[in-house]
């Protein structure tokens, strides 16, 4: 079975004084991944996710290193026929937004921004919270519901990393794949002017100032 790289995409909210509106979605695409089939290992610098897909016959696989750090204890969790989504807890209270998601500034091919819930910084008091996107997430390794891991500890689920089962960040670009690669081309994050052009031109993709 053949290993991809999922596409990932993110937003970010940010505040100095208030926790719970200081965050990260988090989104990986990954399709007809059984929950019996993942491993998740969420520490508070990074992400490392595996899962096989069983209509594509290929294994997902992803190491992510965040910009700074996150609380895995107050993070949550959503998993879909279609995609793992996360709301990933920002550790430290702070007004600004991360510049990008992860540590290394290099442009990863598979990360994207997610413009269905980006705002802009100066904007986010505005946008609200999406209620109905949030009401659906469960605390990671506790709760359960329909979308949820049961009470999976997924600190400890890290055990295909070091077991040869996910790959370093280094070797992503020769894991794209026929998935992660084929439409590269149309789906490179824009440039800023280009971004501020589709902005004017339809009201439902915020612009985005800094981006990953």
């Amino acid at each position: 079975m053949s290993t991809l790289t999922p596409e990932v995409t993110w937003a970010q909210r940010s505040s100095a004084t208030d926790a719970e509106k200081n965050y990260v979605y988090l989104t990986i695409v990954a399709a007809d991944v059984p929950k019996s089939d993942v491993t998740l290992d969420l520490q508070p610098t990074k992400l490392s996710f595996k899962g096989a897909s069983t209509s594509k016959k290929v294994t997902y696989a992803v190491d992510l290193e965040f910009f700074a750090e996150i609380d895995p204890k107050e993070s949550k969790i959503n998993h879909t026929d279609r995609d793992i989504e996360l709301v990933l807890r920002k550790q430290e209270l702070k007004e600004e937004f991360w510049p990008r998601l992860l540590k290394d500034n290099k442009k990863m091919h598979f990360l994207k921004t997610d413009f269905d819930k980006w705002v802009d910084e100066d904007e986010q008091d505005e946008a609200g919270e999406d209620e109905d996107y949030m009401s659906k997430m469960n605390p990671m390794g506790g709760g359960g519901g329909d979308g949820g891991f049961g009470g999976i500890d997924f600190s400890k689920l890290g055990a295909a990393q070091g077991a040869g089962g996910l790959p370093d960040m280094g070797d992503m670009g020769d894991m794209g794949g026929e998935e992660g690669s084929s439409d590269d081309e149309d789906e490179e994050m824009p440039a800023l002017e280009e971004e501020e052009k589709a902005g004017e031109a339809s009201s439902s993709k915020p612009k985005i100032e800094e981006v990953a």
